[in-house]
């Protein structure tokens, strides 16, 4: 994660009072950058490995604390089972959900993040 992508993200935390983090295991560095520069509250930070027999336990862990906003660092590949889990099993909603560069174009409408580069992107 760039410095210019990390700035991005919590400028699109704009006034959100508390988050929770998820991460899958490759990105977990990433995810405690973050927490580190939000500096506000963290209600939870979860971690899911990149297989799993149905992600059920994790996504409940990142989806009940309820929180103003979810930020999510994560692959792709990291990402696909837990986000399938999360649409069928929780209240969360991608569109308080905020993403690093990996996850940009990843087709849940309302998913937002930051580029790389400092830009933002989100999926429509």
């Amino acid at each position: 994660m760039t410095s210019l992508e990390l700035e991005a993200l919590l400028g699109l935390l704009g006034h959100a009072r508390h988050i929770v983090i998820g991460t899958d295991s490759s990105s977990r560095p990433d995810a405690a950058r973050i927490a580190e520069a939000w500096g506000g509250p963290v209600l939870a930070t979860v971690t899911w490995p990149e297989t799993a027999a149905s992600w059920l336990r994790q996504a409940r862990r990142f989806a009940t604390p309820e929180p103003e906003a979810w930020v999510v660092s994560a692959t792709p590949a990291g990402w696909a089972g837990m986000a399938r889990r999360l649409v069928l099993s929780t209240a969360w909603s991608p569109h308080r959900t905020f993403a690093t560069a990996a996850l940009a174009g990843y087709p849940l409408p309302g998913l937002r993040g930051a580029h790389a580069d400092g830009t933002t992107w989100e999926t429509r």
